[in-house]
């Protein structure tokens, strides 16, 4: 197995255990339906045919919705260290056209609950998992969810 840059993690056994209560809080509180919904809009864009290329991103999207905390979303490039099809001209493509159709109004959405609870001291750690998910939800092709 190759190591890759962001599989090392130095984590505490204290900021595991945080981690761990955070994704278990985020699940029970709407992770799980988040997830769902994503994993639902994957299995539709491909049976589509034509949205096979978007429908891995959000398979990508969903399992990182239902998990969020210790994890972050980085380049394809980036995390394996080398390019591929979705890192490349294709991939902005493809994330143009994303962004046109779905990625700038599923970024509004999370960014729209981010504020709501960041309004309140204990929504701030969820607040900042929605920022992550506008952020994946403007381009998601050639993206990687990886451990922090």
């Amino acid at each position: 197995m190759t190591a890759y840059p962001y599989q090392h993690s130095t984590r505490s056994e204290g900021m595991r255990t945080l981690t761990l209560l955070l994704n278990i809080l985020w699940f029970i509180f709407g992770g799980w339906i988040s997830g769902l919904a994503w994993l639902l809009a994957g299995v539709i864009l491909a049976i589509t045919i034509v949205g096979l290329p978007w429908a891995m991103a959000a398979f990508r999207i969903a399992g990182f919705s239902v998990w969020p905390f210790g994890r972050q979303v980085v380049s394809r490039a980036e995390a394996f260290g080398e390019h591929d099809l979705g890192t490349g001209d294709t991939g902005l493509v493809l994330n143009v056209i994303w962004f046109i159709f779905a990625g700038w109004w599923l970024a509004l959405h999370h960014v729209v609950i981010a504020v709501m609870q960041a309004i309140t001291i204990i929504g701030i750690p969820f607040a900042v998992q929605h920022i992550k998910l506008a952020a994946i939800s403007l381009a998601p092709v050639g993206k990687a969810v990886v451990e922090t």
